[in-house]
């Protein structure tokens, strides 16, 4: 309105509900042009789902082992979709398939949007309690945050992801067994869960070490026993060999956020690069451990951990950027309560803007910016630590 004045608050409400419409136009957009609705396609298109549907139909025909052979996979999605889109691999464990196969037994699209919106509601109420003290306007911001629109026009799951950090990260301290079963079901993706015991162990945190243990040898034990432990015996055999697809190109490396895949683009040799990845890994493990070791206040702690995972793991995806939504959100919490720090808010927004970014200047540039943001958020909640 002309003549009105917004403050730096109304401001950033205002250009995140700007940014959240244009993001859903965009989504459309997408949809759209994946279906061919706004012109003839050369070659079929789909997203990450596929991957997952098909793993699922095979699950509940009673192959589960056939989702980790690439030919009767690709088959798989072939039929779920249609034949000649580009084949989807499928390298989580069995765990996975306890919800890919009951969502297989729904029409594909119709799967795709119960899963998409079913978990990205889960993401929301497992941050709400962490926003609500700041008010319900922060959820505008929280969805217009990039790494929403990619998990979405991906097709992929860093919404459930993200939730079980938030839970777990939220009830460490006054619900630890309850909190150790939501990092727990983090075994669906287990390379995520690389430095939780590193926490859980710093900060003698014994009830939520028990929970986790529980919930995944439980969910192990119950998709053997639904599957076969042949099943886990082929994923195994086809995760052992895995690494070869994000090393030769397969995957490509301007999608990837950590400091491997930065490091390739930048045209390192492999071999140095997953050093390189090593000392990341083992610098974002120390300090980890020494939050939860001298037990700082618990939005440090899980930032720290959120933060520190991205930083550590050699394989991630653009998509699991969601998970620096919830380390900048508690982060936030901590500012709210303990006020602001030099340099807090650049690394917020820069954390909030790479998501945006980095597709596009790794593809134009080969240069991987992703994990210089996750390493200042981290850097950013030891520094508070120090502080506090």
């Amino acid at each position: 309105m002309a003549g009105v004045e917004l403050r730096p608050e109304g401001r950033l409400f205002a250009y995140s509900l700007i940014f959240l419409i244009t993001e859903i136009l965009v989504t459309l957009f997408f949809v759209a042009g994946t279906h061919g609705w706004i012109v003839p396609l050369e070659s079929p298109r789909t997203t990450d789902f596929a991957s997952f549907y098909a793993a699922g139909k095979l699950a509940a025909a009673g192959t589960a082992q056939l989702a980790y052979d690439q030919a009767a996979h690709q088959a798989a999605e072939w039929a779920a979709t249609e034949p000649g889109i580009k084949y989807q691999f499928f390298f989580y464990p069995p765990v996975f398939l306890l919800l890919a196969a009951p969502l297989s037994y729904l029409p594909y699209l119709v799967a795709f949007y119960v899963f998409e919106v079913a978990t990205l509601l889960l993401f929301l109420a497992a941050l709400w309690p962490i926003l609500r003290p700041a008010g319900w306007r922060w959820l505008i911001p929280t969805l217009a945050f990039t790494a929403v629109f990619w998990t979405l026009v991906l097709g992929q799951n860093a919404f459930l992801t993200a939730a079980l950090f938030a839970i777990g990260t939220r009830l460490l301290d006054r619900r630890p067994g309850i909190a150790g079963l939501a990092l727990g079901g983090l075994i669906f993706k287990p390379h995520l869960g690389l430095l939780i015991p590193v926490a859980l162990v710093a900060g003698r945190n014994w009830r939520a070490i028990g929970g986790a243990a529980v919930a995944a040898g439980g969910l192990i034990l119950l998709s053997g026993v639904l599957f076969g432990w042949n099943t886990w015996a082929a994923f195994i055999a086809a995760f052992t060999g895995a690494h070869g697809t994000y090393e030769n190109g397969r995957i490509e490396l301007a999608g990837m956020i950590t400091v491997f895949g930065a490091a390739r683009m930048l045209g390192v040799p492999t071999a140095l690069a997953y050093a390189a990845q090593a000392f990341a890994a083992l610098a974002a493990a120390a300090a980890v451990a020494w939050l939860f070791w001298r037990r700082a206040p618990l939005p440090l702690r899980a930032a720290a951990l959120i933060a520190g995972t991205l930083l550590a793991v050699p394989v991630l995806l653009l998509y699991d950027l969601m998970l620096l939504a919830v380390a900048g959100t508690w982060l936030l919490a901590h500012a709210r309560d303990h006020g602001t720090r030099r340099g807090d808010l650049v690394t917020l927004i820069a954390g909030y803007v790479v998501p945006l970014m980095c597709y596009p200047i790794g593809l134009m540039l080969s240069v991987g910016i992703a994990p210089v943001a996750t390493a200042a958020v981290l850097i950013a909640t030891v520094r508070r630590s120090r502080d506090s």
